[in-house]
């Protein structure tokens, strides 16, 4: 098992109806990584400043997360601010304070080099092709990307999209990135651009995975009060890659089961302000709502 995650650790302060945290744990990698590590052992790589907690770095060892790609720098963690309305779905950024992470510069640890799967998280797409040139064969290699990179470094997203085998993105990501207001024709217009799997996160409504031969739909879980949608998108991705690390299989079936891993974890993701929840979950719960996700579409 050989999962490799390079994003960002963070601090978020987050403000929703149910209320307000400050500089509370978060970041892609940090979501992306927890969530896999109930499949597999993932290896991060990452920084943070001088201020980051230590009892979550002893919770990433817990987890058995390989923290050596983790720099710690003189200076201080990342830091965003953000609000959420009445719909879970739309945010306002309020501040981002990019401290450490400004002059971050990914560099894999020699054991890394070596990785069955890549995970490129939604850092600065100049970046994560950088990182592709550090690996040797990768089996899989994975990217997600935000509305500021393909606002302002279009072409970037577009090289690096066409040496990657899947393309996490939401709903308005993937419209931006295509112009196409379809998802169908946007997952399409994707595919021909190189990757062979399309996932396309729909907040609330599930998510989409499309593949040259096929399209899978999986529900969102049902849930009345969503606590903290922050870092949902990146716990999907983490059980998706986490799951498919664990089988070793690109098989459809085992994309479809993926996806649905994907969605449960994301689920439990947002039930907490940060990565709260995350503390407290176990394999059984995930099993048990894996087993809930099936009956919601069973007929």
């Amino acid at each position: 098992m050989s999962l490799v995650i390079i994003g960002s650790l963070a601090f978020d302060t987050i403000e929703t109806p149910l209320g307000k945290r400050e500089k509370i744990v978060g970041g892609s990698c940090t979501y992306c990584s927890l969530a896999a590590s109930f499949f597999t052992q993932p290896k991060i790589v990452g920084v943070v400043g001088k201020d980051f907690p230590k009892e979550t770095i002893e919770f990433f060892k817990k987890r058995q997360i390989d923290l050596q790609g983790l720099e710690v720098k003189p200076g201080k963690t990342f830091h965003w601010e953000g609000r959420y309305g009445l719909d879970p779905n739309e945010r306002t950024t309020l501040k981002t304070e990019m401290n450490v992470f400004k002059n971050f510069r990914p560099k894999l640890p020699p054991e890394y080099r070596s990785a069955d799967f890549v995970f490129l998280a939604n850092i600065d797409p100049d970046l994560q092709e950088d990182i592709l040139s550090q690996v040797q064969k990768p089996k899989l290699v994975a990217m997600d990307t935000i509305n500021l990179w393909i606002e302002t470094k279009t072409d970037s997203v577009l090289r690096v999209l066409e040496k990657v085998n899947i393309f996490f993105a939401n709903e308005e990501e993937i419209k931006m990135l295509t112009r196409e207001i379809n998802l169908i024709k946007a997952g399409k217009k994707v595919l021909e651009r190189g990757p062979s799997i399309v996932a396309i996160k729909k907040g609330e409504h599930g998510a989409l995975v499309m593949g040259r031969n096929f399209v899978f739909g999986v529900l969102a879980h049902p849930c009345e009060d969503v606590v903290d949608p922050t870092g949902a998108g990146d716990s999907f991705a983490g059980g998706f890659l986490g799951y498919l690390d664990k089988a070793q299989s690109f098989s459809q079936k085992e994309i479809r089961k993926a996806a649905v891993f994907g969605s449960v974890l994301a689920s439990f993701a947002i039930e907490d302000f940060g990565i709260n929840r995350f503390k407290t979950l176990s394999s059984e719960e995930i099993e048990s709502r894996y087993g809930q996700f099936k009956k919601l579409v069973s007929f």
